[in-house]
């Protein structure tokens, strides 16, 4: 499993012979890789324009690419925040609050990137083929789709330890520009022209995986809604700044506390694991059906729905399990 950028081909069409050598050397004779590219097939070709581009067939022979679009930008953003204007309004009918999440398109693009990650699954398990994903930077729907395909290949994500390794090594080492994705919540009026929940929409996605195969996570809702609040507004350094550049620039290890050091104290560490997590040495398929994808209410309607007897509950089943 690779990831890049876009080739920059520009509109004349040109060739980079070390990037056909490098991504050449990575098949053998008479295999074949594919190359899953995160936009659409117009938005590719028009990326052209600016410089940028796809791996043209003649130079690549080997590789076959497949486009499989998903949203970054602006409507991703205004996505999130129709849902969270939906989720807000206690008075709404049951008519309108369908109607409002319909029209939010929030789990459809869900759905969207969990078909994209089982794609890029299924041709590595089942096709026994390399994969190369990449959009346009390489830092937004490239990294929801290679941690999303690792989470249900390979059963050591799913342990606490290496989820916090798989979000450093694709999400935080991987490039993604948190301090411009995530500057303010949905619920604020005011835009960034960067703004954009990729972070988010992965850690719904994660929960879709826990909510389908609620024994073979190691962590629990608890975690994912750290991460999330962390990732907006922290009190440690993990999720500052844009880039590994920009971390070492401003000190940010050195001058900073490490969240993972903070969940990783056992007086912390308990209340985020999964007390039904039984080790799954398996590849978890999950179900992109319409009827699967469900709305995440413990994020979403935190704030309106109480959680007390949910809450309660949990602490029952971890101390049935302890006992």
């Amino acid at each position: 499993l690779l990831r890049s950028s876009q080739p920059l081909t520009g509109h004349n069409r040109r060739r980079c012979r070390d990037d056909e050598k490098l991504l050449g050397t990575v098949l053998e004779e008479g295999e074949r890789g594919f190359i899953i590219d995160t936009r659409s097939a117009q938005a590719a070709k028009q990326a052209r324009m600016s410089g940028g581009g796809t791996e043209p067939k003649s130079s690549y022979p080997q590789w076959r690419r497949l486009h499989r679009a998903l949203e970054r930008g602006r409507p991703l953003q205004e996505s999130f925040s129709r849902l969270a204007e939906a989720c807000g309004d206690p008075a709404a009918s049951m008519e309108r609050w369908l109607g409002r999440l319909d029209g939010s398109r929030w789990l459809s693009h869900v759905k969207a990137a969990l078909s994209t990650a089982c794609l890029a699954a299924q041709c590595l398990d089942r096709e026994g083929c390399k994969v190369l994903v990449h959009g346009a930077e390489g830092t937004d729907t490239t990294l929801l789709v290679t941690a999303l395909a690792q989470l249900i290949l390979d059963p050591s994500c799913r342990s606490l330890e290496g989820f916090q390794g798989l979000l450093e090594r694709e999400w935080i080492e991987g490039g993604h520009p948190f301090q411009l994705r995530c500057a303010r919540s949905a619920a604020s009026h005011a835009r960034g022209k960067q703004e954009a929940p990729l972070f988010l929409l992965f850690l719904d996605c994660v929960w879709q995986l826990s909510r389908q195969f609620p024994f073979s996570l190691e962590f629990g809702e608890q975690l994912l809604l750290a991460l999330f609040d962390n990732a907006y507004a922290s009190a440690y350094g993990t999720f500052l700044c844009n880039s590994e550049r920009e971390r070492s620039l401003c000190k940010v290890r050195e001058s900073t506390h490490s969240l993972w050091a903070w969940l990783n104290q056992p007086e912390e560490k308990h209340k985020y694991l999964n007390p039904l997590y039984s080790h799954n040495p398996l590849v978890i398929w999950p179900s992109v059906e319409p009827q699967s994808i469900q709305l995440w209410q413990g994020l979403f309607l935190r704030w309106i729905r109480p959680s007390q007897h949910l809450d309660e509950a949990w602490e029952e089943i971890q101390r049935l399990v302890e006992g």
